[in-house]
């Protein structure tokens, strides 16, 4: 079968290697549609970061690069295993991409995201969505029902901004500011929307993200360029600051500006991943008794997520922004996303 293999840095390569074959609680799934994501495109630039390098077998696959990329995934049932009779070939499915222990102390206290071991299908092994077809365990797959596979390739990022949203322990009603109108800030919008926030401001310098926020159903936007943020975000919550705001960007005047856009004893949840330490003036922090948590992927968040997309509660068709072939990927996909436009926010790809 065809598949997208990363090699190193800069090194993706359009591969025929053997099709995966079921092993004794497994769902063999033939992939619709695979998502690009940031994380992807960190390893093209930067890598090996996640994705094992060669001589390093990562501790829970065991395996080194070359190795399948993609996971942001769905597709159909395309074979079950034996004793595996739950799903029925034809069936829409996703696949929540993590692979974990299950002994580690977090992941005996519930949350397998934080695992020691953990490796992420699609970067660190097991298989991957840039490939036709993908063998996984049966924990890992869920059915999406009506939800269309297009859809479903969005239900990975979809999970992280709940989480997210999730880690915020907000109530309903509450107010939040965005920081960062990326992929994963907009649906983190999205999410906040369907989950019943009350007034949500987006803080993002690029005129384009901005209207996708108000899109994805922001009701401010405010350009950090020429406005300071913390003051008009003030003015939309009667001078006290919103309840929480979500640090999407990874950068220090980002950090510091959900610190000042927080009320007394607010939140702020930390979603982006650094590409180097942070710096930050805890004062204003300590002061004002601000919580800082972070966040990593997910941890029962699909099925929630899958069920809000059932209800019509959540839309995620405007955030895609190109489909594209596999032989494309390299130059239609990751350099599209590269180029600083940002023009696009998700581009799937059809192996």
């Amino acid at each position: 079968m065809r598949a997208a293999r990363f090699h190193g840095r800069g090194d993706i390569r359009i591969e025929e290697i053997p099709e995966p074959a079921v092993r004794p609680g497994t769902v063999k799934i033939k992939v619709d549609w695979c998502g690009i994501c940031g994380t992807d495109l960190h390893e093209y630039v930067d890598g090996p970061i996640f994705c094992p390098a060669p001589g390093e077998p990562h501790p829970m696959t065991g395996e080194t690069s070359p190795v399948v990329l993609g996971h942001e995934f769905a597709g159909t049932v395309a074979e079950l295993a034996a004793d595996v009779g739950d799903l029925s070939v034809g069936e829409r499915v996703t696949v929540e991409p993590r692979l974990v222990c299950r002994s580690c102390p977090p992941c005996l206290a519930g949350h397998h995201n934080s695992c020691d071991r953990a490796a992420t299908i699609g970067l660190a092994g097991g298989g991957g969505g840039l490939a036709e077809y993908i063998v996984v365990d049966r924990e890992l797959v869920f059915s999406l029902g009506e939800v269309t596979t297009e859809a479903g390739a969005l239900i990975e990022p979809l999970a992280v901004a709940h989480h997210a949203v999730g880690r915020a322990e907000i109530a309903p009603g509450a107010s939040a500011a965005v920081f960062g109108a990326g992929p994963i800030g907009l649906l983190i919008v999205t999410v906040l929307k369907a989950t019943g926030a009350g007034h949500i401001s987006v803080v993002e310098p690029s005129a384009g993200r901005r209207r996708r926020a108000l899109d994805a159903g922001a009701d401010a936007v405010i350009d950090p360029l020429v406005e300071r943020a913390d003051e008009r975000i003030r003015e939309f919550t009667d001078g006290a600051g919103a309840d929480v705001a979500f640090e999407c960007a990874g950068a220090d005047s980002v950090l510091a500006g959900c610190v000042a856009a927080v009320k007394a004893r607010g939140t702020v949840v930390n979603v982006a991943i650094w590409s180097r330490p942070a710096t930050l003036d805890m004062i204003p922090l300590v002061l004002k008794e601000v919580r800082l948590v972070g966040t990593i992927c997910y941890a029962g968040d699909h099925q929630p997520v899958i069920d809000l997309l059932n209800a019509g509660k959540l839309s995620v068709n405007r955030f895609i922004t190109r489909r594209i072939d596999l032989e494309d990927l390299v130059e239609g996909g990751f350099k599209a996303l590269l180029d600083g436009t940002g023009d696009h926010i998700k581009i799937l790809v059809r192996p």
